[in-house]
């Protein structure tokens, strides 16, 4: 009697692979004090967003607050029971880059200025018409602030582009994504670019 293989871990796998949304490498630089004896990972933190304050913060800010609040835990700062030690400041924005336009569309958030965005926002959902070949490229800036003199300690910026309409290009994936990379071996090698896969 002939034996069949059994297709049912691979089915398991099929399904896996089926809820894990792929994602581009994101390019990380980071910059840090380690050199100079700044401790990293204690002490209790807040976050957050430039520009903005915690009464008016935007809804497009919430995937990135709690993404960076995540790895702020996951490296060891803890949630404050009064004012925090150190706060995180973050900024965040959106790029579409067409290759039928001279230059890309950007989309400003977290009430940012300057290379992060024109303060325009970003809904889920959002489509700005981009053609199969356009790539929406997500940034994520982040400083860690010493609150007793306002020293940064810590600063990094992370870069991930997806391809337009795509899940990857949501808000909330890509702000889980870029923390992920930025805060990975946390403080990181002050100074250099990685890709993270």
């Amino acid at each position: 009697m002939m034996k069949t293989p059994s297709i049912l871990p691979l089915l398991a796998l099929l399904l896996l692979s089926a809820c894990v949304v792929p994602t581009g490498p994101v390019e990380v630089t980071r910059f840090n004090r380690a050199a100079e004896g700044v401790p990293y990972g204690n002490g209790s933190f807040g976050v957050e967003v430039a520009g903005e304050s915690a009464v008016d913060r935007s809804l497009s800010a919430s995937p990135y607050v709690a993404a960076v609040t995540r790895e702020m835990q996951r490296v060891g700062y803890r949630n404050p029971t009064g004012t925090s030690d150190v706060v995180a400041e973050i900024r965040f924005g959106a790029t579409m880059i067409r290759p039928d336009r001279r230059s890309p569309v950007s989309v400003g958030v977290g009430g940012s200025t300057g290379s992060y965005g024109s303060g325009i926002g970003l809904g889920v959902g959002i489509n700005l018409g981009g053609g199969s070949a356009a790539q929406f490229q997500t940034t994520l800036s982040v400083r860690i602030i010493r609150r007793s003199d306002q020293l940064v300690i810590w600063e990094g910026t992370a870069v991930q582009s997806a391809k337009a309409g795509s899940p990857a290009a949501q808000p909330a994936i890509a702000a889980s994504k870029l923390a992920e990379a930025l805060f990975k071996d946390f403080p990181g090698v002050s100074g250099e670019t990685i890709r993270v896969p």
